[in-house]
């Protein structure tokens, strides 16, 4: 009888390290307390769950470095860059114009970011890449950088904000943006078609986008906003800013930000007379960060209040009668909208506020499309005829814009990249690579 063979003892194979992920983003993602950096933090928090992320991106407020001990616990390696004052930036822009190309890509390039991503590639760093901004995509989109699997986050069709504005403009500016419009639409669909996927904020942008590429349709997809359901809680309790006043009407957001601009200078001036004819009248508080000039004039109207910064908004929208979003410029899902609804205060919302929002109107929250109609809106909730409406808006966002739930659907995404990564590695150990 033929003695068996000894086989030697089996070797468990040793853990099998995490892939390496480059994020670029067009500003540094923290704090998430304004709508782009909101987005971007809770994607890339997301992502070094299951990714190593290197983080390449560009500081425009020096102030902001602060907070890279944050943004370092979180990522593998990071690489932020710090581009100046706006001045600098148009600067830099203007002197990289192009014919057909948009200034958006000047404003956001930077020489530095650029050999570190190009060397990054050749030295095959990483295993994928996901590239937060059309504005970022140049940086992806160099020889070599082909051979990773990239996700492009678009976030909106950011070429349809500068057509608004060309139609709200006169004289040269209006020239200016719808130069801007075109160029940037003819980069965003050669974007789209270089990487493997791009994202947009909601379903509504993603097939705005496909009407105006339609080569691009394969190739997108959406990922909702969300919002921190724990932080914008209506159970905490925070302090009233506004004891011993009338019912307060509350918007937010950063206060030099043209879209927002436009929306409260067009309650202040065609909203606000509506509701004080009642006499007296509630009072509209515009509460955000860096109010420009024509914002800060608004603070002369009658019952008009501007804040400027303040260290948290959950105060000013916990203790709020009324949050509006009286947008007439708007993409993607606002962020001002979720969280007064997260906090469970009846939200009223002109129709382009209100797209890409997963709710109900008349029952999670009021829509309304006119000066005439908006202070009807406001008058019925002050007049306590849409008793549940806040309470509704907290069940319409748990449901449907919970960042734990949204953000699954990147990592199907990303997917195709961790395939990559293992077809590269049995590659290399047929060929007797380390």
């Amino acid at each position: 009888m033929q003695e068996a063979a000894t086989l030697p003892p089996r070797v468990a194979p040793p853990p099998r390290a995490r892939l390496r992920l480059l994020f670029l983003a067009h500003r540094i993602p923290y704090p998430p307390e304004k709508g782009e950096k909101i987005r971007a933090w809770h994607i890339l928090d997301h992502l070094a769950g299951n990714w190593d992320v290197d983080l390449g991106c560009l500081v425009d407020d020096p102030a902001d470095l602060r907070h890279l001990p944050v943004l370092r616990a979180r990522c593998a390696s990071v690489r932020c860059i710090a581009t100046g004052t706006r001045t600098r930036a148009a600067m830099r822009a203007l002197m990289r114009v192009r014919p057909g190309l948009p200034l958006t890509l000047g404003w956001f390039h930077d020489n530095t970011l650029a050999a570190w991503v190009r060397d990054g590639l050749a030295e095959g760093r990483w295993d994928g890449a996901f590239v937060y901004s059309s504005a970022m995509a140049p940086y992806l989109m160099q020889p070599g950088a082909g051979a990773l699997h990239r996700v492009l986050d678009m976030v909106d069709v950011d070429s349809e904000k500068w057509r608004a504005y060309a139609a709200d403009a006169g004289g040269a500016m209006r020239h200016v943006w719808r130069r801007e419009a075109s160029t940037l639409l003819a980069f965003e669909r050669r974007a789209a078609m270089a990487f493997d996927r791009t994202i947009l904020v909601s379903a509504e942008e993603a097939r705005r986008f496909a009407e105006l590429a339609p080569e691009c349709a394969s190739r997108l997809d959406h990922v909702d906003n969300g919002v921190d359901l724990s932080r914008f809680d209506p159970a905490r309790a925070y302090p009233d800013p506004f004891a011993g006043g009338p019912p307060a009407i509350v918007f937010t957001g950063t206060m030099d930000y043209r879209p927002n601009v436009d929306a409260v200078r067009w309650f202040a001036e065609a909203v606000m007379p509506l509701l004080r004819r009642r006499g007296g009248g509630p009072a509209f508080h515009i509460v955000g960060a860096s109010p420009s000039p024509p914002v800060q004039a608004l603070a002369a109207l009658p019952g008009v209040h501007v804040t400027g910064p303040v260290p948290d908004v959950r105060p000013y929208i916990a203790h709020a009668a009324v949050s509006v979003a009286p947008l007439r410029i708007a993409r993607g899902i606002q962020n001002k909208v979720l969280e007064a609804m997260a906090m469970a205060r009846p939200v009223i919302a002109s129709p382009e506020a209100y797209e890409g929002v997963r709710a109900t109107p008349g029952r999670d929250l009021l829509v309304a499309g006119d000066a005439e109609a908006m202070a009807a809106r406001i008058l019925e909730v002050l007049d306590g005829r849409h008793p549940g409406l806040g309470e509704a808006g907290r069940r319409a966002v748990m449901a449907a814009h919970d960042w734990s739930a949204t953000l699954r659907r990147i990592d199907p995404l990303l997917g195709p990249a961790a395939e990559g990564a293992a077809q590269r590695a049995t590659a290399r150990l047929a060929g007797g690579g380390a």
